[in-house]
């Protein structure tokens, strides 16, 4: 019988992939993992609570499936966490979802379920995967638009999509909900949550002011032209495109177009000054294995929910790209992905610089 190690958290999305495994003839292995939180805020972490640990073990119970508890607090604090706290030294605004699903997920975990002699690894994600006429896995952007986490798995390689399954990727939102219920699981009506797991459901600035309260050093805000028109609290507490809370006396609205980490300076500038047709991005990967020898057509999504965008995306070697965009976009920002689709096909995607 072919085995799978399903990634649970406690939620509806994962507790299905579980239950549809089970029912597909697979031998299901459920396994969790037990994340890093900030000390006394143990039972507000999204990822990992008591009660999300409760609720998994009884999905697990519910579907009688093995359960195991992978201690991952160490590994996700030196890995996702000071990613995030060392993005934000760069001045840029990092999404550690990113290095989650590289490190921990796809790759901590994996180690993990492989060791278990598992065959595949699945995860609640809401994405599909499918075999090409070449052989190689692509990854696909999930039925349902609303719900699809393409762009926080561009991450993988072919090696990890060949053990990865995704059993949900293929349904509405709607109808998990109904599939749990049908299965009487115990997770049916479980509220999701789109927090960053160890931020306890703060806002991160008051996260940066407990771990990392060195980065909130006040600075100069500079327009473009150099002219200093007030002062800010911490490059950190500012993200591109933001509007209110500037602090600052103007004509005319102004926007924070950028920041300047190396003299510490926000930039602000008029709404006409605001966005960019182009960008480059680093550390790219390319799904298919292979980098494209030519400029080629995509829609790139530079923010986890932004719209798509038509673009010329062109290698400038194997590990950066240049995108050009048809039409200015206003919110791109350093540390965020920007992910190249085709249709619904995921090409790859890197860090925006």
């Amino acid at each position: 019988m072919t085995k799978v190690v399903v990634a649970m958290s406690g939620g509806v999305d994962s507790s299905v992939a579980a239950a549809l495994l089970k029912e597909q003839g697979y031998d299901v292995i459920g396994m969790m993992l037990r994340l890093w939180s900030e000390p006394g805020k143990e039972d507000s972490n999204r990822c990992c609570t008591p009660d999300s640990m409760g609720q998994a073990r009884r999905v697990a119970a519910k579907l009688d499936i093995p359960f195991y508890v992978i201690d991952a607090k160490d590994v996700f604090r030196e890995t996702v966490v000071q990613y995030f706290l060392d993005g934000y030294a760069r001045g840029e605004t990092p999404n550690p979802c990113l290095i989650c699903n590289r490190q921990i997920r796809w790759t901590f975990l994996l180690e993990h379920a492989l060791a278990l002699e598992a065959d595949y690894m699945a995860t609640g994600h809401y994405v599909r995967i499918q075999k090409g006429e070449d052989g190689r896995m692509n990854l696909l952007r999930a039925l349902d638009r609303s719900k699809d986490q393409s762009y926080v798995l561009y991450v993988l390689n072919q090696a990890k999509l060949r053990r990865a399954l995704f059993p949900i990727g293929d349904y509405p939102k709607t109808e998990i909900r109904a599939i749990a219920e049908r299965f009487g699981l115990p997770t049916a009506s479980r509220k999701d949550s789109q927090d960053l797991c160890f931020l306890a459901g703060e806002d991160y600035r008051n996260f940066l002011q407990r771990n990392a309260a060195e980065l909130l050093k006040p600075g100069d805000i500079l327009t473009r032209e150099g002219t200093s028109v007030g002062t800010h609290t911490g490059l950190a507490n500012y993200t591109i495109g933001q509007r209110k809370g500037l602090g600052i006396a103007s004509s005319v609205p102004l926007y924070v177009l950028g920041k300047d980490s190396s003299t510490n300076a926000l930039i602000v500038g008029t709404r006409e000054e605001l966005g960019s047709q182009e960008l480059v991005a680093r550390d790219i990967n390319w799904q298919s294995g292979e980098a494209p020898k030519e400029p080629f057509r995509a829609e790139v999504k530079i923010r986890y929910t932004a719209q798509e965008a038509e673009a010329w995306v062109t290698p400038i070697d194997a590990d950066r790209v240049q995108v050009r965009f048809d039409a200015p976009q206003r919110d791109i920002t350093a540390g965020q992905a920007a992910v190249f689709f085709r249709g619904d096909l995921l090409i790859g995607g890197g860090i925006i610089l």
